[in-house]
């Protein structure tokens, strides 16, 4: 006979995050760089009684539970507001990822069926540019007051504070099954049309919980915490929900996001750690290099979406901020694993030290992972064995929105990714599967050439894809941004690789480009780059090595 445990029951839901956060430490600030230019500051007690006034709001309005409302935002305490006041109610928030292709944002609000979508004041042209594609949104709402709106508009528009202005600041936040919808993310959409991932409140708070832990994100209420990532990329990795956990000051930047903003924000506002995608970092690190300015307070840089430079890593050192790398997928709600010390770390030597901090990490506490290779079977831990990289857990997705047929292998996510893992359980990514390069039947990690290309000084970005080859079926092909007034040379950066690599890797060839495209998420676009270059070889402008 089971015996159940005589413990009370309380649902997992997001409400309950920022109702923590009100009631225990509701003087705490939550500062916001807004899309209008200026700086707003209030509290947690203050968000949440907004959020009550939009859950009033939107129930009066009729949205009840399972209603999709999309949001268009940056960050900025408006949209932490739509966060918990749409999921509080049960509802639904759809955060909309605006650098997609317009067509593509118009596909994701048909098919997640947005009853409202809420928008910043710059997103305004994209809105008249997609509104007549979306015929089943009843109401287009600008995130600004009633004096911003436009005098004409493609579509009739509401104000959010005439929204809830007005509106009882109490709402009793209903109770509900914790595995109930609570945001719908969609994503990047590099090939074919985007997909969407439906988070429970189980699986949020589930995730909050682990990331906040000293293995993890290791967050206080000491912290001052900036998402650079933006919300609307994966619920900003989760910092909007695991901030309020713990009561952490939390500092929101709005659409600016170049180094000197960021920096200026920084020392401002006495922000401690911050994420973001390495291209954020690059522009942060290049601006405090050229300036000399410096922010004793900003230690901790996690750094995500793609991996970390060896070179920017050390860049970021030097300006006295250690970048931990962290990883996860937004079918992964997205946090996966990241890269903390393990025991014996501190005793290692520097250069063991940085190989470990290269990799992307250990897996958190709710989600386990392995490698299998090519005929499904199992691979060793031992840092060396390459397999395709399979995860589970709590957070981890089952099945894609309005998707029938699950993904899962055997219970396992299979992500896409070629990683190792090693003795101590430190996953290295070391390529996507649709990147990896196969010359001459061996395998080529792009991402270990890339790494030594960004290594070089001279060097501001640089991408490396598989490129047809007639003899070795595919050869390395390097795309690269010279740093301004480099004059570097192919072969000149070819040469760099000595030493560096195995010479059957070095690639044949290398194409200089002014910008390498990025995904809507800050990644390299590298689909774009097959589609230009992948024939370089074969068309007998290169050598053929």
């Amino acid at each position: 006979m089971n015996l159940v445990g005589q413990m009370m029951y309380m649902p997992l839901l997001l409400s309950s995050l920022l109702q923590q956060a009100a009631r225990h430490t509701g003087s705490v600030e939550i500062v916001s760089r807004r899309v209008e230019g200026d700086i707003h500051r209030y509290t947690y007690r203050d968000c949440h009684a907004r959020s009550m006034q939009l859950a009033n709001a939107l129930t009066s309005r009729g949205i009840v539970a399972g209603d999709r409302v999309g949001t268009l935002a940056w960050n900025g305490y408006r949209h932490m507001e739509l966060y918990y006041g749409v999921a509080g109610i049960g509802a639904v928030c759809h955060t909309i990822n605006p650098r997609l292709f317009p067509e593509q944002i118009a596909y994701i609000i048909n098919h997640a069926r947005d009853r409202l979508v809420c928008f910043d004041m710059s997103f305004a042209p994209l809105i008249e540019q997609i509104a007549h594609l979306c015929p089943q949104v009843e109401t287009w709402m600008m995130l600004c007051g009633e004096a911003a709106l436009p005098p004409s508009f493609a579509v009739p528009l509401e104000s959010y504070e005439s929204f809830i202005d007005g509106q009882p600041q109490h709402f009793v936040w209903p109770q509900f099954d914790e595995l109930q919808a609570a945001v719908l993310c969609y994503t990047s959409g590099t090939t074919g049309n985007p997909k969407g991932v439906l988070y429970s409140h189980r699986s949020l708070t589930l995730m909050a919980y682990a990331s906040v832990s000293p293995d993890a994100l290791c967050l206080s209420a000491c912290d001052v915490v900036s998402p650079v990532v933006p919300m609307f990329h994966v619920n900003a990795w989760g910092l909007p929900f695991s901030a309020p956990m713990v009561g952490a000051k939390l500092v929101l930047p709005g659409p600016k996001l170049d180094g000197e903003s960021l920096c200026t924000l920084f020392e401002q506002e006495g922000v401690t750690v911050s994420a973001g995608v390495p291209t954020i970092w690059l522009g942060l690190v290049d601006y405090m290099r050229r300036t000399g300015k410096r922010n004793p307070l900003f230690k901790r840089a996690i750094v995500g979406g793609a991996a970390c430079p060896p070179q920017l890593a050390t860049s970021m050192r030097e300006c006295g901020i250690d970048t931990i790398h962290a990883w996860g997928m937004t079918e992964l709600s997205p946090l996966g694993t990241v890269c903390s010390p393990s025991p014996g770390y501190a005793s290692k030597c520097a250069d063991e030290q940085a190989r470990i901090d290269a990799k992307q990490g250990r897996a958190i506490a709710g989600i386990d992972l392995k490698i299998v290779g090519s005929g499904g079977e199992e691979l060793p831990w031992d840092g060396k064995s390459a397999g395709d990289l399979m995860a589970r857990g709590h957070w981890v997705l089952d099945r894609y929105y309005g998707v029938d047929q699950s993904p899962l292998e055997d219970g396992w996510f299979p992500t896409g990714d070629v990683a190792t893992i090693d003795a101590d359980g430190y996953m290295q990514i070391t390529d996507r599967s649709k990147d990896v390069i196969k010359s001459g039947g061996e395998w080529i990690s792009s991402i270990e050439l890339e790494n030594v290309a960004m290594s070089h000084p001279e060097i501001a970005m640089a991408a490396c894809i598989a490129c047809e080859h007639p003899k070795w079926d595919e050869r390395p092909l390097l795309i690269a941004v010279r740093r301004p007034d480099s004059a570097l040379t192919a072969a000149e950066l070819l040469a760099f690789y000595d030493g560096k690599v195995a010479k059957w890797w070095i690639p044949n060839d290398v194409i200089f480009v002014s910008e390498l495209p990025l995904t809507a998420t800050g990644k390299l676009q590298k689909l774009t780059l097959r589609q230009r270059f992948g024939k370089h070889y074969v068309e007998g402008s290169a050598p053929s090595a």
